[in-house]
């Protein structure tokens, strides 16, 4: 769930091609399951457990099914958001870090233990010649906006010209497999039932942070900051990773390669 130098996207594709190979282990799916059903029970407490009259649950519960999770499981999650199991209590957190070469990250997080968690962050951007900051560190390179990936074969670009843009959306960016498109922030339910209306699956949709300028790293600095995103992605609390780096096609065949 991680976002490496989204903005204009040309280095997204590049690190999504990398994950995307990297996640098809049963270990990865398990990861990413765990930050999904954390997310429907949040939203579930946050707002009840009807999908149609809770939008945020709503998308955790899309989200969900694109990551081929059962019902049974998607239930018990919203169950144990709305109190009708038992479960644990998730919080929501926001962390802002800066990466080697200057790079700022925002991590977003669930947590049933904020002191845990903000040690165990901390390790991890230390370990990467990173710094856990302050609430500012980082927010302010960002902007709010909506994000919706589908699968590239889903729908050529007149028709996400006709339908994601003509519902609001800013712009789309082709990811390789699949389409990242970018709405404002509060055109993002519009835009998604757009979509679904013209039977077109989405593998995911949230809010979320896109950097208004990208930074160019190499060498050490790329390596980095790949291993600082790759890293607070593993970690359990963590529900997304958004950061300001950019790498070239040069330098990310380098590390796929290490």
């Amino acid at each position: 769930m991680a976002d490496y130098g989204s903005g204009a996207m040309s280095g997204h594709s590049k690190w999504a091609t990398i994950k995307h190979k990297k996640a098809a282990t049963d270990a990865k799916r398990g990861r990413m399951w765990t930050k999904v059903i954390k997310e429907i029970q949040v939203a579930a407490r946050m707002g009840g457990g009807d999908i149609n009259a809770n939008p945020r649950l709503r998308k955790a519960v899309n989200t969900a099914k694109a990551a081929a999770m059962n019902a049974d499981n998607i239930t018990r999650a919203i169950k144990r958001g709305t109190g009708e199991l038992e479960g644990s209590s998730y919080e929501e957190a926001t962390y802002e870090g800066t990466g080697s070469g200057g790079t700022l990250f925002i991590v977003e997080a669930l947590t049933d233990n904020k002191n845990r968690t903000v040690a165990e962050l901390r390790k991890i951007f230390e370990k990467a010649a990173g710094t856990l900051g302050s609430s500012g560190t980082a927010g302010w390179a960002f902007d709010r906006r909506g994000l919706i990936t589908i699968p590239r074969a889903a729908a050529d670009e007149d028709k996400l010209l006709d339908i994601a843009v003509g519902a609001g959306a800013d712009d789309y960016t082709d990811q390789g497999d699949t389409w990242l498109i970018t709405t404002p922030a509060d055109q993002l339910d519009a835009v998604a039932k757009a979509l679904e209306a013209a039977s077109i699956t989405l593998t995911e949709q949230k809010l979320g942070w896109i950097p208004k300028n990208k930074k160019d790293v190499v060498g050490r600095d790329a390596e980095m900051c790949m291993r600082l995103a790759d890293n607070l992605d593993d970690h359990d609390d963590v529900q997304n990773v958004y950061a300001d780096f950019d790498i070239s096609d040069e330098e990310a065949a380098k590390l796929e390669g290490a």
